[in-house]
């Protein structure tokens, strides 16, 4: 009725289906950029905000990255530049209110 599981905590039948996956994808694990990956993708994203097809392909190979990775870091990257950039106009008009 009862098994020791991974942590080494007894589990009990009951809390099994609990621990299970849900079904469908599994859940992606987090990529972790090295500093130069980083530095390069900072550096296109302030020459441009947006990069598709052939330039994201170039950008993906050169930093040993996928397409996919790529866009999505620029998607999260766009995000947080606006968020910033609302901030900044919502401090200036704080400054003069």
């Amino acid at each position: 009725a009862a098994r020791l599981g991974a942590t080494g905590f007894l589990i009990s039948r009951c809390c099994l289906p609990l621990l299970k996956a849900k079904p469908g994808k599994a859940k992606r694990a987090r990529t972790i950029f090295s500093s130069e990956q980083l530095a390069r993708l900072e550096q296109e994203f302030a020459r441009q905000q947006y990069l598709v097809g052939q330039e994201r392909c170039v950008l993906a190979s050169s930093l040993h990255l996928t397409e996919e990775q790529v866009k999505v870091w620029f998607q999260n990257r766009r995000i947080k530049w606006r968020k910033q950039s609302l901030e900044q106009q919502q401090a200036k008009l704080a400054k003069m209110g």
